[in-house]
Order: structure tokens, then sequence, then C-alpha cells
């Protein structure tokens, strides 16, 4: 296909959106791409190649469909807004490799769609726009799962990748950190202008790389129990480990057990919790929750 031709160009996009009359939903975070450059490396940093089987979160009207389609072997995208399911019919007529589920991923059983749709030992990657009002709770929903997926690359709002992608010590770094890092190694792959979308956001966009851990970093006794404890951890950020612990375990612990439990584990209790690595978080909640 000539440039030309390719949905993800302001003229063309224009055309299919006046076609059918679609106005954006601000509701559902709403946000076309418009740089068929963009696109490509988002797929270039997937290593998405013809045998690799994708997942696509809210295909739009279709501008990274049509490029997966084009860069992959097969697609399953899953669009909630059922306005647009006549239109993604039109833009990936020319595709036989791509199939459009109308279904909040949210409430999708992503595991069985896996199944039916890609081979057993065929690799996986999920790709996606992401409105930015929901990528939170999408990606925490699809890391906890466990799919078998090779990763995730996204293109989500610049302060949130940078957070998702942080190291100790920095203002980026926090609850949410642990959790991507847990399931996944995160990166930063490139950062993207307001410019290349129709409507432009009002924030800057990155594209972030999550490749999935065969097994996470740490050893914890128990998963719910270490995010918990690492939530409390940050509840205040400017309070110390030791004030925010006892904030947590009021009913169950006081500050003087607490500070021996942090003496015996070697964890200074006036520590913030932006200063603890993966590794102390997970001795820290293991300690806690043999409660010795």
């Amino acid at each position: 296909m000539t440039n030309k031709k390719h949905i993800a160009t302001p003229t063309r996009t224009k055309e299919i959106l006046k076609k059918y009359g679609f106005f954006f939903k601000k509701s559902l975070g709403q946000n076309f791409l418009i740089d068929v450059n963009i696109l490509e490396n988002i797929i270039k940093h997937a290593g998405i190649n013809k045998e690799t089987g994708t997942i696509e979160i809210g295909p739009g009207i279709g501008a990274l469909t049509e490029q997966l389609a084009i860069h992959a072997k097969n697609v399953v995208a899953f669009e909630i807004d059922q306005r647009l399911l006549p239109i993604l019919k039109d833009t990936l007529s020319d595709y036989n490799n791509v199939t459009v589920i109308h279904q909040d991923i949210l409430e999708a059983d992503v595991k069985e769609v896996i199944e039916a749709n890609f081979a057993p030992d065929q690799e996986v990657h999920i790709v996606a726009n992401l409105p930015y009002y929901i990528t939170t709770p999408i990606l925490t929903n699809l890391l906890r799962n466990r799919l078998p997926v090779s990763g995730f690359t996204v293109m989500i709002q610049k302060e949130v990748a940078e957070r998702m992608a942080a190291s100790p010590n920095t203002k980026s770094y926090g609850s949410l950190t642990i959790a991507m890092q847990y399931y996944t190694h995160a990166e930063v792959v490139m950062h993207v202008p307001k410019s290349v979308f129709m409507p432009q956001p009002n924030v800057d966009s990155s594209i972030l790389k999550l490749t999935t851990r065969t097994k996470p970093p740490v050893d914890v006794l128990d998963e719910d129990y270490f995010f918990s404890i690492v939530q409390a951890c940050f509840a205040q950020r400017r309070k110390t480990l030791r004030n925010n612990l006892t904030s947590y375990f009021k009913e169950k612990y006081n500050k003087e057990t607490i500070s021996t439990i942090l003496e015996n584990i070697g964890i200074d209790g006036t520590r913030r919790g932006e200063s603890l690595t993966m590794e102390e978080f997970a001795t820290l909640a293991n300690a806690f929750f043999r409660g010795i």
C-alpha cells in the first residue's frame, strides 16, 4: 500500500470521520494517531514480525490495526465503542488477518481469546494506543492475569510511562512502578508529540515497552500482601517508612514493634518509600507477613 492510502494521515482520518459522521467521545479518551512513522516505530520496538500474533486494545478507526495487519501474522482487536464497528469493517476490508471483538477489555476473558485465535506456540504481543484515563487499570488487570504474552508495547501518557519505568530515589518512583516491574521489565522507548493525534490531547505521550518476566524478580510469601505493604509505604510520600507503616498497622502493631521488625531486617525506619528497592520491599513485606 502507498503512504497516501494509509489510515494514519490527517487527510484520510478526516475523510473517514466525515464519511461516517463520527464524533469523538471524551468519556472514552479517543485520540486517533495520524502519523504512520510513529506507528511503524511502535511495531519496530515491539519486535513484531510475520509470525507474531498481536492483540490491540481500542483500534479506533484502524490506524494501528492496519499497520499490525501488514507486519504481523494476525491481529485481534478489542473495541468498546459500537459506533466504530462499521468503520473498522470498511477501513480494514483489505485484510483477512484481523478479528474485531466488540467488548470492554476489562471484562474480556483474554486468555480464552488467545487460545481461540493464536497457535499454542505462537508469540503473542499486546500493542495499543491506550485511553489515558484507564491505562493503569487495563495494564494492571492484564498483568495480574498472567497472560501468555511476550510483552506489551503501548502508547500512554508520558508522566505515567515514566512512573512505570522509574528507578528508586526519583520523583516518579512509587507503588505503580513496583507493580509494573514485578511482572515486567519496563522501558520508555520513545516520546511522542501531541501533534501526531487527532484531536490533540492535553498531555505528552510516550511509548512504553513492557517485556513479560518468566518469574518475578523477588520472592514474596503473599503477592496481595506485598502490594498492599508497598502501597502503605507510599501512602504519604513525605512520611518515613515507620510513620506510614504505623498508620497502616494501627490496629495490629504499635510504633515500637514496627521499629523492632525494621531493625531485625536491617531497614532504617527513617527512610522514605521511594528509597527502597523492590528487594527491600519484598524483605519488608515477608517480615510483616510472618509477624516477626
